[in-house]
């Protein structure tokens, strides 16, 4: 039979005569939070970098609004202009003026930049490269 004591200040396990105590480290989480944060704010800020050169641009006002929809850090970057839609899902994703820009430009930015994008979150995260 096992017996489990869990508290705040960590965990105790005992299976029969043996028992094993389980403590944190108090600083692992401060530590990995902002490790993470830093990550988060990394990826955000270079998704919308990356990806402006796969907006389809005529004003340029497409481009800004990614700036303007997004919080850097949170986890969501996001186009606001009205038209995002649209242009994102039913334009080509190609234009003859510049082949890169188009439709569906994070999903291309993503294909040619992805992974090294998130190996260097994962090695800002703490995770190694």
């Amino acid at each position: 039979m096992s017996a489990e004591i869990k508290t705040p200040r960590g965990t105790i396990i005992q299976t029969g005569s043996t028992s094993c105590r389980l403590t944190w480290n108090p600083g692992f989480g401060p530590r990995a939070t902002s490790r993470y944060s830093r990550a988060q704010r990394f990826l955000d800020s270079e998704v919308l970098r990356l990806s402006s050169a796969y907006v389809p641009i005529k004003t340029s006002m497409l481009q800004k609004s990614g700036v303007l929809g997004t919080v850097v850090g949170s986890g969501t970057v996001q186009w606001i202009a009205p038209y995002a839609k649209p242009q994102y899902n039913n334009t080509a994703d190609t234009r003859s003026y510049d082949p890169k820009r188009g439709g569906h430009w994070f999903e291309r930015m993503k294909a040619d930049h992805g992974k090294a994008l998130m190996a260097k979150a994962k090695e800002m995260a703490g995770g190694g490269a």
